[in-house]
């Protein structure tokens, strides 16, 4: 049998279970397993359902045994923010929030009423966000949670997973970092905003740093499984940590899109920047894997391409994302914007209505076509990464070469070359799988199979294609950024931010 490290990597729209074995000094990866990882709305709520993600874990080890693969390590990562809170009976108190539920609406500015946004963040070094943990568990002691009262353990989704798995509840500093509720510079929970918001101060596990043995496939999974004992490590829990470990970079200084459902922009540091200027920009200080810091800013990302497909679909019309690409470059270029964060389009019922709404209410011209709205989108994502990257470079006093992309995002090639356009510097995309990849890099560190983390992305770029767009038609887009800065500062006043 093959000896593996087995990577569950769990997007917010997907779920995967990747091998990955070192062979003739290159990292080879296969994938064994994917899912979907859809919410479930129930009355005014939107949950995920927990425990089909944990049954398809397991389907994805039961896989693995019966491809000829016998497993060295697991580790799993997921998206930040959500969590999910544990009785004293070591139960799941029912499933987690999503973070698009709408009972964290306008949380940040009642927490902020109790607790100034420059002590949150002067704590915290994380940006402000209605879908944080923060608010959605404010939320939950505003309306009364009884799920609130019974628990005993607060964990995020990928130590929930591990801790069904293992049977330990602690937490991994990356995806803990997400939180807003974590001082990743001191390395302790903030009990006392904690506690000036009326929530419970000791429901927060231990946090271990990434890359710590944090413990064995449980007797009982052993058995149901048939499986031997497996370690399992606390990897960079964070899906963007572990794709940020995995950048094939031949710089000492880079930024980097980690791009997917959600876009995020940022660099590597070995401090973070946590001052009045980084908190009027509202970047993130994300803990990142072996002491590093991701200063980074959540961009909404392609969730507003899916959702676009997800509504046509609903009308009967199924398109492809190659087709939509397609209808795109048919359409007229510039033809209008949108700011992809404004919170109308965090969970909108009809995707399309909601970005006409958006250019009607900003004083553009409509869209009307399928390929005008895709265009609109892509256009947008990449002017807005430009603005982004700006803002990075202010902060830390850097001009980078170019922007590495990784994830999901390189598959669409018309995204990456707009952005080298837009950016005026190459784009180097690739690979695609980093997150996975990121995952069994620290698996094959913490058990002394390569050395360190350049040890693991010099691996990477020995491994892995990485395709180079260079940037075409400048001047063009120079144009457009001026106009799109406007509609930024418009849309800061504009109704559909009311």
């Amino acid at each position: 049998m093959k000896v593996v490290n087995l990577a569950f990597d769990l997007g917010a729209s997907s779920g995967r279970a990747i091998v990955g074995e070192l062979k003739n000094d290159k990292l080879e990866i296969f994938e064994i397993h994917r899912f979907p990882n859809d919410p479930v709305k129930l009355g005014d709520h939107f949950y995920w359902d927990i425990l089909r993600l944990f049954y398809e874990i397991k389907e994805g080890l039961l896989q693995s045994k019966k491809k000829g693969y016998e497993i060295h390590t697991l580790g799993i990562d997921t998206w930040g923010l959500d969590f999910g809170l544990i009785d004293e009976n070591g139960e799941l108190i029912g499933n987690p929030y999503h973070y698009r539920d709408k009972q964290s609406v306008g949380m940040v500015e009642k927490v902020c009423e109790i607790i100034p946004k420059s002590e949150i963040y002067g704590q915290t070094g994380i940006q402000f966000m209605n879908v944080n943990s923060l608010y959605h568990l404010y939320a939950m002691k505003c309306s009364n949670s009884t799920a609130l009262k019974r628990a005993l353990t607060f964990l995020p989704i990928a130590d929930i997973l591990r801790y069904f798995l293992t049977g330990k509840k602690t937490a991994e500093v990356t995806i803990t970092s997400t939180t807003q509720l974590y001082n990743s510079v001191e390395n302790r929970w903030v009990t006392s905003i904690v506690e000036r918001l009326g929530l419970p101060t000791d429901i927060f596990p231990k946090v271990i740093e990434s890359g710590t043995i944090a413990g064995t496939l449980t007797p009982a999974i052993c058995s149901e499984l048939q499986l031997q004992p497996v370690q399992v490590i606390a990897v960079g829990e964070h899906d963007t940590a572990s794709a940020v470990a995995a950048i094939p970079i031949m710089e000492k200084d880079f930024a980097y899109l980690s791009c997917g459902t959600w876009s995020l922009l940022g660099t590597e540091l070995e401090e973070p920047i946590i001052n009045e200027q980084a908190l009027k920009m509202n970047f993130t200080n994300e803990k990142g894997v072996y002491n590093s810091y991701r200063l980074l800013k959540n961009i909404m990302g392609l969730w507003l391409i899916q959702e676009c497909k997800q509504s046509w679909e609903k009308e009967g019309i199924n398109l492809t994302y190659n087709g939509m690409t397609k209808l795109a470059l048919e359409a007229e270029p510039f033809y209008a914007f949108v700011d992809p964060d404004d919170e109308v389009f965090l969970n909108p019922n009809n995707m399309p209505m909601q970005i006409q709404q958006f250019c009607q209410e900003t004083n553009q011209p409509v869209p009307k076509t399928k390929g005008q709205i895709i265009r609109c989108i892509i256009e947008s994502l990449a002017l807005k990464y430009r603005f982004v990257l700006n803002d990075i470079e202010v902060l830390t006093g850097r001009r980078y070469q170019g922007l590495h992309i990784v994830g999901g995002g390189v598959k669409n090639e018309l995204l990456c070359q707009f952005t080298a356009n837009a950016i005026a510097r190459p784009v180097w995309a690739g690979p695609e799988e980093a997150t996975a990849i990121g995952n069994i890099l620290v698996q094959m560190i913490a058990t002394g199979k390569i050395k360190d983390l350049q040890a693991g992305r010099d691996l990477v770029k020995k491994s892995f294609y990485v395709k180079t767009f260079e940037p075409l038609k400048t001047e063009k887009w120079e144009e457009a950024f001026k106009t799109f800065i406007k509609l930024l500062e418009k849309s800061k006043n504009c109704k559909v931010n009311k």
